[in-house]
């Protein structure tokens, strides 16, 4: 092999020196590639009891693990040789258009996490053409969120917003939220139904989690890295609630005082004659409650174990798809959440069945890690990341998905019960 000695002309093309990033903000949302990325920035600038209230789930956090390691486990089938130059990820979702499957999930106490909140998550969702769930449990009005679509929105539009209900012992208190957002023109209403009491949920009872946060020695402590987050929280407007008068107690404290664990069939069909647009169920865990659903006439369903946050080892709603999508066919639309952290894990769900999918920490982490810029930049890589994972399988639109495209491999293998067969 020859050598020489390089010369300064051919140096020159391979000396390219990137432009400094004056914006620290921009420069670490950039940087940021996955949802994972951006988790890793928000566990930096966020102090530990509100990460671990977005980022922990119940007892030991076994469904949340297997709900994730559920997405990990598929192997997608590409099929080749397709024009995948153009690929179409919008569809109807629910009665209206959403151009990406997946939807912002509803979140509670989220000016905790970063004080844009709630506008910030409606904000970047209406921009993108996705729906963007309050929750009961918001830290931003019924009205406030629907003026702030109404401003980002285009021309003769004002974005989707879904309303996510949990059902209170005062009945009267529940309802009249529902009725203000019927008219605030939410268009479809979530009926949560698996938090008939508080999960137990070990990260907040060991960090001292309280609504709001409190400053404690060990608050003062954590906050010493971490002072923009504090800044913001004490120089903006107090953390209040859409829903409910101030709280001082644990979160945990909060929902068993409030959530009336007597609701059952009936309470949900006297609910859906009360709402004039769409009703979906969300946290059906069993195919038999899917089926019980749909005769009592939803338009949707939600797969859903709440992120893990409520029965540990409660079933995995991705495994939960393909029986229920075979069961429901065409009639009950079919949505998903739970453990998504990535595009593919989207694609993965709508070549199983779901219509949509909805996600929850993947939002709140870009909005930890840069506010409303950077739930812009978790929307942004989800998206990216579906496109790609469609152009690699060969699928131009999402109709084009199918069982096909996804095998799930398995870990665990049910035992049969006595007298029953195995159903997921």
């Amino acid at each position: 092999m020859r050598r020489q000695v390089p010369k300064v002309r051919d140096l020159a093309p391979l000396m390219r020196v990137r432009a400094p990033r004056f914006d620290r903000r921009t420069a670490r949302l950039e940087d940021a590639q996955t949802i994972g990325d951006l988790r890793r920035i928000a566990q930096r600038r966020t102090p530990r009891a509100a990460f671990d209230y977005t980022d922990g789930a119940a007892e030991a956090e076994l469904s949340l693990a297997r709900a994730r390691q559920a997405f990990a486990d598929i192997e997608f089938h590409p099929q080749i040789l397709r024009d995948v130059a153009e690929v179409d990820t919008a569809r109807t979702v629910l009665g209206g258009p959403s151009a990406l499957p997946f939807a912002i999930a509803p979140t509670g106490f989220t000016r905790m996490m970063q004080t844009e909140g709630e506008l910030a998550g409606v904000r970047a969702a209406t921009r993108a053409g996705i729906p963007f769930s309050l929750s009961t449990m918001g830290t931003a009005s019924i009205e406030e969120v629907a003026s702030a679509a109404s401003d980002i929105a285009p021309a003769g539009t004002r974005g989707r917003q879904w309303f996510q209900l949990y059902m209170w012992r005062d009945r009267d208190r529940s309802m009249a939220l529902v009725d203000r957002a019927a008219k605030a023109g939410y268009d479809t209403l979530l009926v949560t139904v698996d938090v008939p009491v508080a999960g137990a949920r070990l990260r907040d009872k060991r960090n001292g989690m309280t609504i709001p946060p409190a400053l404690t020695l060990r608050t003062i402590i954590d906050a010493v890295p971490r002072p923009h987050w504090w800044i913001d929280f004490l120089t903006t407007e107090p953390l209040s609630f859409a829903s409910l008068d101030r709280w001082s107690g644990t979160v945990g404290e909060l929902l068993d005082s409030m959530f009336d664990p007597t609701v059952d069939y009936t309470d949900l069909a006297w609910i859906t004659e009360q709402w004039p647009g769409k009703v979906v169920v969300k946290g059906v865990q069993t195919l038999e409650d899917a089926r019980r659903c749909a005769e009592l006439g939803v338009d949707g369903i939600i797969l859903s174990n709440h992120g893990g946050r409520q029965l540990d080892r409660a079933p995995v709603p991705f495994h939960l798809l393909p029986a229920v999508a075979a069961e429901l066919g065409d009639s009950t639309e079919i949505l998903l959440d739970t453990g998504i952290m990535s595009g593919a894990d989207i694609v993965a769900a709508i070549a199983l069945g779901a219509r949509s999918t909805l996600v929850g920490r993947a939002y709140l982490y870009g909005l930890m890690a840069g506010g409303e810029a950077g739930v812009d930049r978790a929307i942004t890589i989800l998206g990216d990341e579906v496109r790609r994972t469609m152009r690699l399988l060969g699928a131009n639109s999402l109709d084009e998905l199918g069982p096909g495209h996804v095998t799930q491999l398995t870990r665990m293998q049910p035992l049969p019960r006595p007298g029953q067969e195995v159903r997921r």
